[in-house]
């Protein structure tokens, strides 16, 4: 049976993804195009999946202006004469109008932030949203008029046309945003859009997700052997179990110490996937050549492609060494994930790197490899449920973010043995303690930080002069924005107590009462 699919046309704005997000949550299965994508040709020709809807986001350009992104007209046509619902959002709401026969015009009163609408009459878009809203608005442009046979469902206290449909056509437009969390009832709105005029029945699985990636790993892998770069985090670890369910042996995994993981992390994923799944896996420690490499740099850039050309040398070298009847791999699996792709082919191109991370993405090339990304429609908490289908450990399921270079941007300035040894104790004794209050699972990522500072401290009768370390913990339903945490004074207390009493080198403890924006989550 198809999975219903809705198609998501990217006009360019910053909510986009968060529309995927919603529908995704609601078990809906869609996927994020650019606004010019072949949307006759997929109309005509798709067989994978039975489309349901369609949904034009917002974005920041002026439908009025020159050269705004805009749906070439077969293609408009095809989607508007196909029968099947089209949603339009901000952008996409006054595109539609223009492109009717409606008009589109710069008005008097802008409308940005929270704005009140009274629904006008039955729309099955409302249902269950009452007569009267606040919705997050964000335009300059509004619609001056409609098309003859749209008819308005909802204006703003300006006024303003907040909603239009046309029913008989299965079309229907919104000038706010109901992707954001601001807009009451938002998530009541794409539901009703989704399963009231989509009619979509055939819901994402992870069972079903798992049974069709096994038979295309199969088939695309054949007799050939596979190698994985096994970091131990969720991605990785979740895409190597599915390949190893489909190839089993075949399946060469390789996991790299490099000298800058959290307490005892290599030996707990060795002994997971070696002894307990029996995966056959190449364990290597480099430790002593990242720290090499990394003696005396203290800028977090440098350190991050430090990290990332020593990670490629070294499995370069050890895949290299992998060999089945003289032949070497064919393939290599890598846990790319959706938001990847999107940011990758998105109407606005990649985003502006705010700090680079490292990957295996650059040794296909190298290699001459093909590659089987298993995840790359999926979110994050879509791999993790298969994960749990797999039967991976929920403890390690549900474990924090933890970053590409790991600790090195979490200690500020230089790397030495000695100040990874003092952060991996800190960082240890916090996630016991949030384990042990029952915090863990309520936070969204959780870490300790060694500060390039040293705080005068008294301990017995003597004086100290030692390490500072920050504690920061997030909550987050994506880890695009996210607020700290709000402890209570015993917890906060307890661990501070824990680390300055047992943690030799640190007698200053700090928490980070920062938001993101304007900081990110990590210090680095």
């Amino acid at each position: 049976m198809k999975t219903d699919i809705i198609l998501i046309l990217d006009f360019g704005s910053q909510y986009t993804q968060l529309i995927a997000r919603r529908l995704r949550d609601m078990n809906v299965y869609c996927e994020i195009h650019p606004y010019n994508f072949d949307i006759a040709g997929y109309i005509a020709g798709n067989t994978k999946h039975k489309l349901r809807g369609i949904i034009l986001s917002g974005g920041p350009a002026s439908v009025l202006a020159k050269d705004s992104p805009d749906i070439d007209d077969t293609g408009f046509r095809a989607m508007m004469n196909a029968g099947i619902p089209v949603l339009g959002i901000c952008y996409g709401l006054q595109l539609i109008a223009k492109k009717s026969g409606g008009r589109i015009h710069r008005a008097k009163v802008r409308e940005y932030g929270f704005t009140k609408i009274k629904v006008s009459g039955a729309s099955e878009l409302f249902k269950g949203c009452g007569r009267s809203f606040i919705t997050w608005m964000s335009h300059g442009d509004s619609i001056e008029y409609l098309p003859n046979d749209f008819r308005v469902t909802a204006k703003s206290e300006n006024g303003i046309i907040s909603s239009y449909e046309n029913r008989s056509r299965r079309i229907y437009a919104l000038q706010f945003h109901p992707e954001v969390n601001h807009t009451e009832f938002g998530k009541e709105i794409l539901r009703n859009f989704a399963f009231g005029v989509c009619g979509v029945a055939s819901l994402f699985k992870p069972s079903s997700f798992i049974k069709e990636k096994i038979k295309e790993i199969k088939e695309k892998a054949g007799s050939d052997t596979v190698i994985c770069a096994l970091s131990g985090g969720v991605d990785s670890s979740v895409a190597a179990s599915l390949v190893h369910r489909a190839i089993g042996k075949k399946l060469v995994c390789i996991h790299i110490d490099n000298g800058l993981m959290r307490k005892n992390e290599s030996r707990k994923i060795v002994g997971l996937f070696r002894k307990h799944f029996r995966f056959n896996l190449i364990f290597v420690d480099a430790s002593e050549i990242f720290l090499r490499r990394l003696h005396g740099v203290s800028d977090p850039e440098r350190k991050r492609k430090i990290i990332g050309k020593t990670f490629i040398d070294v499995f370069e070298k050890e895949a290299r060494k992998i060999k089945n009847n003289g032949k070497r791999a064919k393939f290599l699996v890598q846990g790319t994930l959706y938001p990847d792709v999107i940011e990758s082919v998105s109407f606005k191109g990649p985003s502006v790197t705010i700090k680079s991370h490292h990957n295996v993405g650059g040794l296909p090339e190298k290699m001459n490899m093909k590659i089987i990304e298993p995840f790359r429609e999926l979110f994050k908490d879509e791999v993790r449920a298969i994960g749990m289908k797999l039967g991976l450990p929920a403890s390690f399921i549900k474990r924090h973010p933890f970053p590409g270079p790991g600790l090195a941007v979490r200690i500020l300035g230089d790397i030495t043995k000695e100040k990874l040894e003092v952060l991996r104790e800190v960082d240890d004794i916090f996630i016991q303690e949030l384990h042990n209050f029952g915090l863990y699972d309520k936070i969204w990522q959780a870490f300790a930080a060694l500060l390039p500072v040293r705080s005068v401290g008294v301990m017995g009768d003597e004086r100290s002069y030692e390490n500072a370390v920050v504690l920061r913990a997030v909550t987050s339903l994506d880890g695009m924005t996210a607020d700290f945490y709000h402890f209570e004074k015993d917890f906060l207390t307890t661990v501070s107590n824990k680390i300055i009493n047992s943690v030799r080198g640190v007698n200053r403890v700090v928490y980070d009462i920062s938001s993101k924006p304007p900081a990110t989550i990590e210090w680095e």
